[in-house]
């Protein structure tokens, strides 16, 4: 069977969430979001895990996440940091603000070489997610993919949310656009560009499934982000758009793989009860153990 790689974006200090979100228990023994993301993966036929996360959290990290993962996957970390940039770059003065998940998965380049699935480690995605992926290059698929879910299932009740509204074609995706401050108003949602959503659309979570050669054109694309916006204090290298480039230059065909799997996340602090409640549900189901690892 095909390796296939789980990278996990988890970098990001949660400025809204006001706290390292990543690191926070939503299940009944301590569990975090990312301990069921793992152990979708493993059920799910993924080989080895690679975390994407600030130097400085390792030994937290380790000690609260990665250490109980033993014997059970196989573990890498990459290391995302402002000052890690090519060439002559060099980070403005003053600047706090990572680069974007186009840089975070940049920083795994060294460590992969197989296919491989990028997630955000604040997100539950369910089985199905990781499963339908996996089958996917298990399978023989050779194209870039993502798994697509539905607006309406992926707001938060308490402030604006940014997804990657996408636009399909015969299974293809055409467009993604990043769209900022989506939230239900009326019988619709409202959102920063002036369109009509009802809910329904397709939305990337950032489940993006690749194969290695995405690196080559993340460095070319990378370099040609800083010329234009590096001096910006808080301009970011987002793969929704790398993957847009890719696709309007006809450069590589990304794959829609739809889901009907539960999606869930803290953005803000007022979400983590609810996913708390949602977690129990399926652990009441007979979805995951009480215990994970």
């Amino acid at each position: 069977m095909k390796d296939i790689t789980l990278l996990i974006m988890a970098a990001g200090m949660g400025s809204r969430y006001g706290g390292l979100k990543q690191l926070d228990p939503v299940g009944p023994n301590g569990e975090t979001i990312i301990d069921y993301s793992v152990y979708d993966a493993i059920r799910a036929g993924f080989s080895k895990v690679v975390f994407i996360i600030r130097r400085e959290f390792e030994v937290e990290f380790r000690s609260q996440i990665t250490d109980k993962y033993e014997g059970s996957i196989k573990v890498e970390f990459a290391f995302q940091e402002l000052n890690d940039l090519p060439n002559d770059f060099k980070c403005p003065e003053g600047r706090l603000k990572p680069w974007g998940t186009g840089h975070a998965i940049l920083t795994a380049a060294g460590l992969i070489n197989e296919p491989f699935v990028a997630i955000n480690g604040d997100d539950f995605y369910g089985l199905e997610s990781y499963e339908i992926v996996a089958d996917y290059y298990h399978n023989g698929g050779d194209s870039f993919s993502m798994v697509a879910f539905e607006l309406g299932n992926t707001l938060s009740d308490f402030g604006g949310v940014t997804r990657g509204l996408c636009t399909v074609d015969n299974d293809l995706l055409a467009t993604v656009i990043e769209t900022g401050e989506l939230k239900r108003i009326g019988g619709g949602v409202s959102s920063d560009r002036d369109i009509e959503l009802d809910g329904t659309e397709p939305v990337s979570m950032n489940v993006w499934g690749f194969t290695p050669d995405l690196f080559g054109h993340l460095r070319s694309m990378f370099e040609d982000f800083l010329e234009n916006e590096g001096e910006e204090m808080k301009s970011e290298f987002l793969i929704p758009s790398v993957i847009n480039a890719l696709i309007q230059t006809e450069t590589k065909n990304v794959k829609v793989l739809r889901t009907g799997s539960s999606w869930f996340g803290v953005t803000y602090k007022e979400d983590k009860p609810y996913v708390i409640e949602q977690v129990q549900d399926l652990i009441d189901e007979g979805a995951y153990p009480d215990r994970l690892f």
